[in-house]
């Protein structure tokens, strides 16, 4: 690799040049991080779901929601891009709580998720959970039928929406919170963190970077000319990386995974050498 450092090198592999990439990771034992526009905002697409899940979960906790109650799909009904300020649903299904967030997690179903976002009050009461817990920027404004509906209407490589986003280091300080038991009981914290574990989306992405045999979970995102996967990944010697990484433009979706799965690459190698990892800090000074 370049560089002598894990930042340095870090940079080499998410340069902007073909669209904006924002990247956060931090070692939970040590308390090493690094990141690159990593207090800019991305968009979330479904990496979102992990917090709507943290919410409902929270949820569960205070003996508001029960983990066997059973919740409608809301199904998509056909209409025009932009026509409603709500894209339009109908109720499918109804499944069990658990079953739907195992459904949003492992394979990023959006008729899973509009469920439990129903469920909670919508998209402002996820946001209005995060920040409770000190996340600034991170915000939910839609559910996932309208943001599907109307992706498009900004080129994510070359503009920031806010609406739908997160800074890497805000998704960073979420994945690592959760991993490491706050805010959740430790059998709700067991259902995402186990459900990350068992996500199949994303095979070219943070998987596609990590040595075969590695532990590992994590939840993708996918939107126009954008693409994200973030989680958790277990070293050899045990400690656990948390990271988020947010990829814009590169010529195509392909290009985009690759893009993913190569900066995981560095980020592993990187945390998993001592005399590269020295080297990283919270910087978002460079490549902005």
């Amino acid at each position: 690799m370049v560089g002598t450092g894990l930042k340095q090198n870090l940079f080499a592999v998410a340069r902007p040049d073909k669209g904006r990439i924002g990247v956060a990771a931090l070692d939970l034992s040590t308390g090493q991080s690094v990141s690159i526009l990593g207090d800019q905002s991305f968009p979330m697409a479904s990496t979102s779901k992990i917090a709507i899940a943290a919410t409902f979960l929270a949820g569960v906790d205070k003996g508001i929601y029960r983990l066997d109650s059973k919740y409608p799909l809301m199904i998509p009904v056909a209409s025009r891009a932009f026509s409603t300020s709500v894209a339009p649903v109908k109720p499918g299904m109804e499944l069990s709580a658990r079953s739907l967030i195992e459904m949003m997690i492992t394979r990023s179903d959006n008729a899973a998720t509009d469920a439990m976002l129903k469920a909670v009050g919508g998209p402002a009461e996820v946001t209005k959970w995060l920040r409770a817990h000190g996340f600034q920027k991170t915000r939910i404004d839609r559910d996932i039928a309208t943001l599907v509906r109307d992706d498009g209407e900004f080129d994510p490589a070359t503009t920031v929406d806010v609406r739908d986003s997160t800074p890497p280091e805000e998704m960073v300080k979420l994945v690592a919170g959760l991993y490491q038991g706050q805010w959740l009981s430790q059998s709700s914290r067991d259902v995402v963190i186990g459900a990350m574990t068992r996500t199949v989306t994303g095979r070219g992405r943070i998987k596609a970077g990590l040595p075969t045999g590695t532990s590992f979970g994590h939840k993708t995102g996918t939107l126009n000319n954008t693409a994200s996967d973030v989680g958790f990944v277990k070293l050899p010697d045990g400690r656990v990386i948390a990271m988020a990484i947010y990829v814009t433009g590169q010529g195509g979706r392909p290009q985009r995974d690759a893009r993913i799965a190569e900066i995981t690459r560095t980020l592993y190698s990187g945390f998993a050498n001592p005399r590269i990892a020295a080297s990283a800090t919270n910087d978002n000074t460079r490549a902005r």
